[in-house]
């Protein structure tokens, strides 16, 4: 897929999910490990969605992590002003890197977006039920990025 990507219209892959459903894409890729290729592109897919969707939590997260995961903010390439245009257009790009450019690229910027939004997490958790929660969401968000860092890694050494 990621070979006929870069041979077709990036754009019409980047919203595939906005076509076909993403319950259609989580049919077929959200079993999937995130080192994996169906299990990354998933996350591509997902974190897209999730930016578009839910922009301004995505926006409150991403300020509230960058100051403790400042490389990866840099990695990530969220404009300075983090705004939900911005949130959204590093969401389309990493996505768009995936079939038009350096696919380890791409997935390392969203394993760095995703360690942004679970330091976020940690960092406005609240007390309770409610911050528990949020640090277990952000658990399962180091995860994916430590699965598309892998990703990434096995891509260099031989595509997935």
């Amino acid at each position: 897929m990621i070979a006929h990507g870069r041979s077709s219209d990036t754009g019409s892959l980047v919203d595939l999910a906005d076509r076909v459903g993403l319950d259609t894409l989580a049919e077929l890729w959200r079993d999937e490990r995130p080192s994996s290729l169906p299990g990354a592109l998933w996350a591509l897919y997902l974190l897209r969605q999730w930016c578009h969707c839910n922009g301004e939590e995505v926006t409150r997260l991403w300020r509230a992590g960058r100051p403790y995961a400042p490389v990866e903010e840099v990695v990530a390439g969220v404009s300075d002003d983090a705004d939900l245009e911005a949130i959204g257009a590093v969401a389309d790009a990493v996505l768009s890197g995936a079939y038009g450019g350096d696919f380890a690229v791409a997935l390392e910027r969203a394993a760095a977006f995703f360690r942004v939004i679970a330091a976020g997490r940690r960092e406005s958790a609240p007390g309770g039920a409610a911050g528990e929660r949020e640090r277990q969401l952000a658990d399962r968000n180091s995860g994916v990025a430590d699965g598309l860092a892998e990703a990434a890694r096995r891509w260099r050494d031989n595509p997935l």
